[in-house]
């Protein structure tokens, strides 16, 4: 049996106060990460050649939870915001709506309460991005949540139904298997993926998180291993692709980690704000802050979205 491997890390990349930092993308070409803050409806782009100085942050006046870059494009990205997918022009940092999500079929209000949450981009450019309660707008969450997929021809698949808070989306190595997390059931469901259609299919329950703690966002290693942000929990997981915990980071001063994302060998990790201060007086040193650590695997790499 293989080593456990355990890292911990006790201060921040960069020290900072998201109310929900989320979202972490590293760009290669560009050796930068950027991440969001959905709470405060910001956007930070961090270069790593200079370091933690070189923070930009920018208002967006809406709420973002997810970008990816877009194949051919040097000026704009995608991003799923507060009503759908739209393009954010790099320079500017104003949104264009390219695809509203809700239909009149959803019933009135649906777009007002609902936001999107997280997303991913497949191996044949197509960009799948979740749903849920806005809880500026209506809370506790309900099951109004569903998984969309954005083709490039700009057709839209409502992929999953009656989710809660629909969180971390990879597809394996081999493009044969999707994880995707809906946090309330503490599950990490596996699908089977046809590269092909995009179509899933026969889904089942890879790994369940216990205790009071939920999976968040998650990433993937060249290994197939998954790397699980635990909210409320204060730590990252990484799971063997036979299910088995292999490592875990610990990160003692953030009890709300929220998504982990890959920079070659180091993994970039958000958090929130602790939502129970008086209960968690540690984890409100750093909650809402930046961290990294390195952890001696590459990530598997993001695609970028292929708009025809």
């Amino acid at each position: 049996m293989a080593e456990m491997q355990r890292w911990t890390v006790t201060e921040p990349y960069i020290k900072m106060s998201c109310g929900l930092g989320e979202a972490p993308y590293y760009e290669s070409s560009r050796h930068t990460l950027r991440f969001v803050d959905i709470v405060k409806e910001k956007l930070h782009i961090v270069d790593l050649n200079k370091g933690p100085s070189s923070l930009e942050s920018f208002d967006l006046g809406t709420p973002v939870s997810t970008t990816a870059d877009i194949e051919g494009s040097d000026d704009e990205i995608i991003v799923g915001a507060k009503h759908g997918y739209a393009i954010m022009n790099r320079n500017t940092k104003k949104l264009e709506y390219i695809k509203k999500v809700w239909e009149e079929r959803d019933g009135l209000g649906k777009d007002e309460r609902m936001r999107f949450n997280d997303g991913v981009v497949d191996h044949e450019g197509r960009y799948w991005a979740s749903t849920m309660n806005d809880p500026k707008v209506k809370a506790p969450p309900t099951d109004e949540g569903v998984l969309f997929r954005l083709d490039p021809d700009m057709t839209l698949h409502r992929m999953i139904e009656k989710v809660s808070i629909p969180n971390g989306i990879c597809f394996s190595p081999d493009a044969k298997i999707m994880y995707f997390i809906d946090s309330p059931t503490s599950n990490v469901f596996k699908f089977e993926y046809d590269r092909k259609t995009g179509d899933i299919s026969n889904r089942e329950v890879f790994y369940h998180v216990e205790g009071d703690a939920v999976p968040d966002g998650m990433t993937i290693d060249v290994n197939g291993c998954l790397w699980i942000a635990i909210c409320g929990g204060g730590k990252v997981l990484k799971v063997s692709p036979e299910a088995k915990v292999v490592g875990e980071i610990l990160l003692p001063y953030a009890r709300m980690i929220t998504c982990p994302a890959f920079a070659e060998e180091d993994l970039f990790i958000t958090s929130a704000e602790e939502e129970e201060p008086d209960k968690y007086p540690d984890s409100v040193k750093y909650g809402g802050s930046l961290f990294k650590v390195h952890v001696g695997v590459n990530g598997l790499g993001v695609h970028n979205f292929k708009r025809r």
